[in-house]
């Protein structure tokens, strides 16, 4: 870009406040512009590096009153509030629900929330396979899924065992763990 190559003193720090509560530097270039479909625009070129030398982000906003301290912090929240959505859309069935009053609309998102909640403190481990490089030794949704789905798995079995145990036929045990 030629602005962060000839223009460098175009870019300001700014000390910004991210979701986890950090302040961080970014260095940033601000203008409003008129977009011939869009009206006016408030485009913000950011860099997180001093030197100007990683690849720019760029954000827009129809906020044109907006400094560019409070679009970065707005932008920073982003990114939990996309996993939330599709959480919320594919883990727990929101798109499928399709509920049709408030109530339960209020319902299935407090079910949402809880069942996330319950997820992100699930115990699991990180696995070290290939398949799971790109989490770089962060436990995923589907690891914490999986550690759950074995744990009810594993609690199944035990009563199973138990009832064989006690002499329970196939027929009496299929009848405590699914009733009729």
């Amino acid at each position: 870009m030629e602005l962060r190559r000839e223009h460098p003193e175009s870019f300001r720090l700014v000390q910004v406040r991210c979701r986890n509560g950090e302040q961080k530097p970014f260095w940033v270039f601000t203008k409003t512009v008129r977009l011939k479909r869009y009206g006016r625009k408030r485009v913000v070129m950011v860099h997180e590096r001093a030197d100007l030398t990683d690849a720019p982000r760029f954000l827009v906003t129809g906020a044109l009153h907006w400094e560019s301290g409070r679009i970065i912090e707005t932008w920073s929240f982003r990114w939990a509030a996309e996993l939330f959505h599709e959480f919320s859309k594919q883990g727990t069935g929101l798109e499928a629900a399709q509920v049709r009053n408030e109530e339960a609309v209020k319902r299935h998102l407090r079910l949402s929330c809880l069942a996330q909640s319950l997820l992100q403190r699930a115990p699991a481990v990180a696995s070290t396979s290939e398949k799971f490089a790109f989490a770089e030794g962060e436990i995923t949704f589907g690891q914490r899924c999986r550690a759950i789905g074995r744990e009810v798995f594993h609690s199944f079995l035990s009563v199973a065992k138990r009832l064989f145990a006690d002499g329970f036929s196939c027929d009496q045990v299929a009848e405590v763990l699914m009733p009729a």
